[in-house]
């Protein structure tokens, strides 16, 4: 059953556009910039070709995107900039379509089991927070388990959104074995017939391999008690970390197969091309979109909404 709804909080979108047009990036260059005289060209491409990489598009990525408008180019299609505009639209929603699932919790499986995991900094807890928060509104019940043992303050910051929104937390003192702690809760949500269990881990930086190890070893202690489990093995990324969240996101995929990704800072510095090119290259469903703090700042993922967020025109700063 998907129990995340496409229903978004009023104005969302809107807010996306002008969260992500803040910055000065492509994302409010305006386009009409790109052919002062009204004519599409090579040149015109190139320019944009060099933008898309300035948004964190990634090269690869935005080889593809470039090919698939001068292809359109040469069917004589981009006329004139509201054509390239739509083309380009095209082109973004066709990269971001096929990773926009929503998150789907399975009731056949009690406790469902979210395995959050990220880098420190990237908003893992308060994801989870979010997360709960929406979970309990669609009627489901929730245990968050606090998996990150090696900061006292992760612990803290957990147990406060549990009292927010009224679940219970599983912990032990820091330093505890987090496959110890997250073993528990799954015992603890299990008698308890809990619907979703949330787990924080630690998140050290991605390229040290002991956190590899210590989440590995966590998705094996789950599966033995049900080896199904975690049934979902969810990404934090942080959208302003640019390409070294693509590096990120390959590295918890190769080492954990992740089964969803949520992306969070789009407001702020991000740029907001990061998620085309993880989107292109890891094919990793795309669950939520954050753009700020309140619980109602994060939203499923929605391809076309987002691509027209990103080439909304806005105000341009005076640098663009």
């Amino acid at each position: 059953m998907n129990t995340e709804s496409k229903d978004k909080s009023p104005g969302f979108f809107s807010r996306l556009r002008a969260r992500l047009n803040k910055g000065d990036s492509w994302l409010t260059y305006d386009l009409a910039n790109l052919a002062p005289g009204g004519k599409i060209d090579e040149d015109t491409l190139e320019e944009l070709e060099t933008l898309l990489v300035m948004a964190d598009v990634g090269i690869s990525t935005t080889e593809k995107i470039i090919e698939d408008l001068r292809k359109q180019l040469a069917r004589k299609e981009l006329k004139d900039i509201d054509a390239l505009k739509a083309g380009l639209e095209r082109v973004l929603t066709g990269i971001l379509e096929p990773v926009e699932q929503p998150l789907a919790v399975d009731g056949a499986h009690k406790p469902f089991v979210i395995l959050m995991v990220g880098v420190n900094g990237a908003g893992k807890t308060t994801t989870i927070g979010k997360l709960a928060r929406r979970l309990k509104d669609n009627g489901k019940s929730v245990m968050l388990a606090a998996g990150d043992t090696f900061r006292a303050a992760a612990v803290e910051q957990l147990q406060a959104w549990g009292e927010r929104n009224d679940v219970p937390v599983v912990a032990q003192p820091s330093g505890a074995d987090p496959a110890a702690v997250l073993f528990d809760a799954w015992q603890a949500a299990s008698a308890r017939g809990i619907d979703v269990l949330l787990a924080d881990t630690a998140g050290r930086l991605q390229n040290q391999q002991g956190l590899m190890d210590e989440l590995a070893k966590i998705k094996r202690v789950l599966a033995r008690h049900d080896e199904s489990a975690p049934h979902e093995t969810m990404l934090i990324l942080d959208a302003s970390q640019g390409q070294n969240a693509l590096t990120q996101a390959e590295k918890f995929h190769d080492a954990l197969g992740l089964t969803g990704i949520s992306v969070t800072k789009l407001d702020g510095s991000a740029k907001g091309g990061i998620l085309l090119s993880v989107a292109d290259r890891l094919k990793v469903p795309v669950r939520f979109i954050g753009i700020g703090e309140a619980a109602e700042d994060m939203q499923p993922f929605v391809a076309r909404d987002y691509a027209r967020a990103l080439l909304s025109g806005g105000a341009h700063s005076e640098t663009a």
